[in-house]
């Protein structure tokens, strides 16, 4: 098992972990539960995602290569975003490759290093520095969160 696939399992069990406390109404950090329709079932699916206020807006961005809730978001109209007990409907709208380098630059110079580390152990990123980061724009996809 790589790193990558070690560290992606350890997050699949904190993430239930989260869903949980989140359910039970406990908020923490910039962390929401982001419930979207399956693009292939149509039923609910839920996941725990960080939005992340930075220059011009809210953003959700991609941590892993294949996330299935990116694929998700891509195809539903709208999106349920879920902090504690308060829930909104929201649109997420793709950012172009372009102008996602600025907010990934940002997103790592604002970050705890944690943040860009990760982005290195899951395989997006090269190096955990806001170049890097930025340079790989073309593999992180980046959401805005609009109020609906």
């Amino acid at each position: 098992m790589t790193k990558a696939e070690s560290y992606r399992r350890m997050v699949n069990s904190l993430n239930k972990v989260i869903v949980g406390l989140q359910r039970l109404g406990v908020a923490f950090g910039p962390m929401q539960l982001l419930t979207v329709a399956g693009r292939r079932s149509g039923q609910p699916r839920t996941f725990p995602i960080a939005v992340i206020p930075l220059t011009g807006g809210r953003y959700i961005m991609q941590a892993y290569p294949k996330a299935a809730w990116v694929a998700n978001a891509r195809a539903a109209d709208t999106v349920t975003l879920t902090r504690g007990r308060r829930s909104s409907t929201a649109r997420l709208v793709e950012v172009p490759v372009d102008q996602r380098r600025p907010l990934l630059r940002e997103l790592v110079e604002t970050s705890p290093a944690s943040v860009a580390d990760r982005l290195v152990t899951t395989g997006l990123a090269a190096a955990p520095t806001p170049d890097a980061v930025a340079a790989a724009a073309e593999r992180i996809a980046v959401f805005r969160v609009e109020d609906v």
